[in-house]
C-alpha cells in the first residue's frame, strides 16, 4: 500500500481551478465521486424498490418503498465503518448543532437534582451552546493558553458522582491539537457513570478513528467536514444506552434528514478507503480498507504537517498560535494537520488578502474564547491554515513564499 498524492488529486475535479486550497477546516473539497453521488440520489430517492423475484422467510420487501430509504440505511452502515461500530447504534441528522440539542433533551430522564455536565473552550462555541441547554450544573474544562492543549489530569477534579455528561473534542478545529481523549475516558470512568461524549469530526479526516480504542459512549461525526454533503451522526456505545433516554429512545435523538444528501454519505467513506490503494482491496471489508488507507494517509499529512511548522516557525515575524512563545517552547502536544498563525505588526486580513492574490485560499480564523484567551485579537488576528489529503509540499512552499513576502 503506498499514497500516491498524484492519484488522490485526480479525484478532485475542484482542483482544475488553478487555486491552492489550504481550507480544509472550513470547505472541504468535494470528492467527484460524493457529488456524483447526490445528484444520482437526489433522482432516485423516490423511485419504487422494485420487489426482489424470490420471497423467502428472510425477504424483508415493503410495498412501495422508496429508494430513499435504502440510502438512509447506507448512511447508518458507512458512519459506522468511519467509527468501527455497527449501524444499530448509529443516529442521523442534518448537523451536529441539532443532534446535540436533541441529544440534551433527551437525556432528561438521566439528569436529577444537583447533577453536572463537563464541558470545555476547546469545543465549537455552538455545540457547547446547544449542551448547555441541559437542566444541569456546568463544569469547565480549561485548555492550556500556552499550546491550546486540552490536559486530561483536570478531568479528576471536575467529574464525580452526580457528573451525567463529559463533553470531548477528539481535535481543535484551528489549532489542530489532539485531546488525550482514552484517558480522559478511563478518568471518568473511574468517578461516575456519566456518558463521554467525543467530537470526531476535526480528527475523522487525518487518522483512523476508533470508537472502541478511545472507550466513548458516543461519538459524533459532521460528515460535510470530509467534503459530504450536509449529513451529522451520533454513534452510541450501545444500544442498550437508548432505552435510558426520553421516551423514543434513539428517534429522539435523531432528526429528518434528505434522503438525497443520505446518498453521498456512503460514497464519502468509500473515499477515504481507497485514498491509498491495496492489492487485497476487492478480498477487504470497508473499513479495514479505511483503516488502511486512512493510516497511510495520516502518515503523508503528518509529514506535510511538519514541514509547514517548521518552515513557518523559522520565520521571525510569524507567530504560530499555541506553538510559538516562550510558554510554548519545548511543549509536546500531538496535533494533525492544521494551524493558526499571525503576522506581527500586519492585521490578518492583510494577510489573508496577500494569500489571495497569490491564489492560496484559507480562511481569518474566528474569534472564539479559547483563541481570544490566547492573544490573538492582541497580534491583529489571525489566519487558519488546514490540509486536505490532495495537498503537496508544492502547497506548503506557495504558502510559505507567501508569508514571507509579508513577514
Amino acid at each position: 500500500m503506498a499514497y500516491d498524492v498524484a492519484s488522490v488529486r485526480g479525484l478532485y475535479t475542484s482542483l482544475a481551478d488553478g487555486w491552492t486550497y489550504l481550507n480544509a477546516h472550513d470547505c472541504p473539497q468535494i470528492p467527484e465521486r460524493v457529488s456524483a453521488a447526490v445528484a444520482r440520489s437526489f433522482r432516485m430517492s423516490t423511485a419504487v424498490v422494485r420487489p426482489e423475484a424470490g420471497g423467502g422467510s428472510h425477504s424483508r420487501q415493503v410495498a412501495g418503498q422508496t429508494e430513499g430509504v435504502a440510502f438512509l440505511g447506507d448512511a447508518q452502515a458507512a458512519v459506522a465503518d468511519l467509527v468501527g461500530a455497527t449501524q444499530d447504534r448509529v443516529v442521523l441528522g442534518p448537523s451536529l448543532e441539532v443532534l446535540y440539542a436533541n441529544l440534551a433533551a433527551a437525556m432528561s430522564p438521566l439528569l436529577r437534582s444537583a447533577s453536572s455536565v463537563v464541558l470545555n473552550n476547546v469545543d465549537r462555541p455552538s455545540l457547547t451552546a446547544a449542551l448547555r441547554r441541559c437542566p444541569a450544573d456546568v463544569r469547565w474544562a480549561q485548555a492550556d493558553l500556552a499550546t491550546g492543549e486540552l490536559p486530561g489530569w483536570q478531568y479528576m477534579d471536575l467529574v464525580d458522582g452526580s457528573t451525567r455528561l463529559v463533553s470531548v473534542p477528539a481535535a481543535h478545529g484551528l489549532l489542530g491539537t489532539v485531546a488525550p481523549v482514552a484517558e480522559i475516558v478511563e478518568t471518568v470512568r473511574a468517578r461516575s457513570r456519566a456518558w463521554v461524549l467525543v467530537d470526531a469530526t476535526a480528527y475523522a479526516p487525518y487518522r483512523p478513528v476508533d470508537a472502541d480504542a478511545w472507550g466513548a459512549d458516543i461519538v459524533a461525526v459532521d460528515v460535510a467536514a470530509l467534503g459530504g454533503p450536509q449529513v451529522a451522526a451520533l454513534v452510541f456505545r450501545n444500544e442498550a444506552m437508548f432505552a435510558r433516554l426520553a421516551p423514543g429512545g434513539a428517534a429522539s435523538v435523531a432528526s429528518v434528514i434528505s434522503t438525497g444528501l443520505a446518498g453521498g454519505v456512503s460514497p464519502v467513506v468509500e473515499h477515504y478507503a481507497s485514498l491509498a490503494g491495496s492489492a487485497q482491496a476487492g478480498r477487504s471489508t470497508r473499513r479495514a480498507r479505511l483503516v488502511a488507507s486512512m493510516s497511510e494517509t495520516a502518515t503523508y499529512l503528518n509529514a506535510l504537517r511538519d514541514d509547514l511548522y517548521t518552515f513557518l516557525g523559522t520565520l521571525p515575524s510569524v507567530h504560530i498560535v499555541g506553538v510559538s512563545g516562550e510558554a510554548a517552547d519545548g511543549a509536546s502536544v500531538d496535533r494533525v494537520a492544521r494551524l493558526t498563525f499571525g503576522v506581527k505588526g500586519v492585521p490578518s486580513s492583510t494577510v489573508h488578502q496577500r494569500l489571495f492574490d497569490n491564489g492560496i485560499v484559507v480562511t481569518e480564523a474566528p474569534s472564539t474564547p479559547l483563541l481570544d484567551d490566547m492573544g490573538v485579537p492582541d497580534l491583529g488576528g489571525a489566519v487558519t491554515v488546514s490540509l486536505g489529503p490532495f495537498n503537496t509540499a508544492n502547497d506548503v512552499d506557495q504558502l510559505i513564499r507567501a508569508v514571507a513576502s509579508l513577514a
